[in-house]
């Protein structure tokens, strides 16, 4: 951990999409803070306990919140039941999300709702559910996990993009309508990082993606996730609606 930020210490943060990649960086970041890092997670119970042993083995506390960001009623009765019984929360990070790599000449319908329903509609009604809370917290933060394909569009990825791109104009309109409170909201847009998925690319194709990229490597996942502690915490007090890449220089 490169920066440290006193306030974040005990802050309930709301992180989606927590187990693998990115968002476990991010939750294992803010663990190491001593924030209490809350995560959704669906299906296996065995994981969500391993998950949080290893939040709670980085130095913070950690509360499993089993529901799928596309199942509205199960979401917010589980958000519901955590900030009346156990704590408000003053941090989202919406980072759950799905990609899928199709020309648009063989884009189906179910595929473009299952990118958007993740990837935009999900991270709405998380912060739609936690709007009321938001009034009763302090010093609220949000932090919406955009792309830099939501800034600059790429071949075969157009319902990824199209997914991307709302959620930064969602994030700018939810920043203006929530100032008055003092709630932020600002918008990361990660470019190559590398995770599971840029793995296992073969090594002409690795090549050829980072002759795009200026500094000629790919970000990491800590990365990321330092620059989100920064967003959540006092540290970035005047910001908000700011939309931030991180890519390398890709996209200047």
């Amino acid at each position: 951990m490169i920066a440290t930020y006193p306030d974040l210490k005990d802050k309930v943060v709301l992180v989606t999409g927590a187990a693998r990649g990115i968002g476990k960086s991010i939750a294992l970041a803010l663990s190491a803070q001593g924030a209490h890092v809350v995560f959704n997670y669906r299906g296996d119970d065995t994981r969500a306990v391993t998950l949080k042993e290893e939040l709670e083995n980085a130095g913070g506390k950690a509360t499993g919140l089993k529901f799928d960001v596309t199942d509205y009623e199960a979401m917010t009765k589980a958000i519901d039941d955590f900030t009346k019984n156990v704590a408000p929360i003053s941090g989202l990070v919406n980072n759950a999300g799905v990609s899928k790599d199709t020309l648009l000449l063989r884009l189906k319908p179910d595929e473009i709702s299952q990118i958007i329903d993740t990837n935009l509609k999900g991270s709405m009604m998380v912060t739609q559910a936690l709007s009321r809370n938001f009034l009763r917290a302090e010093n609220v933060s949000i932090v919406n996990m955009s792309s830099i394909v939501g800034l600059m569009g790429n071949a075969s990825q157009s319902a990824y993009a199209a997914s991307k791109a709302g959620l930064i104009g969602f994030s700018k309109s939810v920043s203006k309508e929530l100032a008055s409170r003092n709630v932020r909201c600002n918008v990361i847009c990660p470019g190559f990082i590398a995770t599971d998925m840029t793995e296992a690319l073969a090594d002409k194709a690795k090549a050829e993606y980072l002759k795009s990229v200026p500094l000629n490597r790919f970000g990491n996942a800590d990365e990321v996730a330092e620059l989100t502690c920064f967003l959540l915490s006092r540290a970035s007090s005047y910001i908000t609606g700011e939309v931030i890449k991180i890519d390398g220089g890709l996209y200047i």
